[in-house]
């Protein structure tokens, strides 16, 4: 017999995003669950009513934080995103009934280690320098003069943060002839072994290195973090990448540093976002500003979905989440 199941996320059209034809059948074959009836709200009697009979909780973005109340017959909640605390109203209640959890975090992290892989590799070729440069003069570089200190052969990339994004990273880097250098203050010397990485002090990772990308995750202690002391310590001509969260860097130093005209940056996040209208950030050349792409879009959604119906499938055959997350 098939668990009944729900969705619960917002709006109810993320359902179609991020699961395509062939994961929504998979899951109409391992649960009682209807894609037409998401639940958007918990207001209407028949959400109410839904998710008293779910013993399966696929939840998403935007979705109602719901109560173990409400819930009385959850026994698995796997959330198409990063947390599945998210959803829960008093996640430790959960736990507390032994209801198992899962995530989609590892699948979200790949996009945002490509999106970081192809801006460090276009940000060593000075690529976005070459093309304003090119656009504004109309006319080739003479490459004997200019461009001559460009490229990724034996190059130092930065990487602040040793989370799940930055490993993905890491793992990409691999590949390519560069020199690889992480800060994070629970990286053992074993663990950084194993990636194939040095380890550095923040001061020395921002002072050695052509490209720095951001991975800490916002907590009190990485609050402004990136300031101006670490900026100004900063390569002459080197990068500094962020698609961590904005409020990690202190915005005013970087917009100061980038006004010298020293350094390059390349932002998909920033504190707030969107930006005032009246931001210099807007109007900074050597900055390259993206709209929070960084992370899963368009069909890499597809991936959250594959992610959840493998999750699926393991919790209906009785065995253990690859990717279980800790509700208490």
């Amino acid at each position: 017999m098939r668990p009944p199941a729900v969705f619960v996320m917002r709006p109810a059209s993320l359902v179609r995003q991020i699961f395509d034809a062939e994961a929504t059948a998979e899951l109409a074959e391992m649960l009682d669950i209807d894609p037409e009836h998401t639940i958007t709200d918990l207001a209407s009697a028949e959400s109410r009513l839904r998710l008293r009979r779910a013993e399966v909780v696929i939840g998403g973005w935007g979705a109602e934080p719901i109560s173990t109340e409400l819930a009385a017959s959850v026994r698995a909640v796997i959330y198409a995103g990063g947390v599945a605390a998210t959803c829960l109203d008093r996640p430790a209640d959960f736990a507390a009934r032994g209801v198992v959890a899962a995530n989609a975090r590892s699948a979200n992290a790949v996009p945002v280690a490509e999106y970081a892989l192809a801006m460090i590799l276009l940000a060593n070729k000075q690529t976005f320098a070459a093309e304003r440069a090119y656009r504004g003069t109309r006319q080739a570089p003479d490459r004997a003069t200019q461009l001559t200190d460009v490229g990724n052969y034996r190059r130092t990339v930065g990487i602040v943060g040793a989370g799940l994004i930055a490993t993905e990273l890491i793992g990409r880097l691999r590949g390519f002839d560069l020199d690889v250098i992480v800060f994070d203050p629970l990286l053992t010397a074993d663990r950084a072994a194993r990636l194939g990485v040095r380890r550095g002090s923040l001061r020395e990772v921002m002072a050695t290195s052509d490209v720095v990308s951001l991975h800490q995750a916002v907590t009190p202690e990485t609050v402004g973090q990136i300031d101006a002391h670490l900026l100004g310590l900063m390569r002459d001509g080197a990068t500094l990448l962020n698609t961590a969260r904005g409020a990690v860097v202190d915005q005013q130093a970087l917009v100061a540093e980038l006004r010298t005209g020293r350094i390059h940056a390349v932002l998909d996040v920033t504190e707030p976002e969107p930006l005032p209208a009246d931001s210099e950030l807007w109007q900074v050349p050597n900055l390259v500003l993206t709209p929070h792409i960084a992370g899963s879009m368009g069909n890499e959604l597809h991936r959250i979905g594959a992610s959840v119906v493998a999750e699926v499938r393991r919790f209906v055959a009785g065995e253990p989440f690859e990717h279980p997350e800790k509700l208490g």
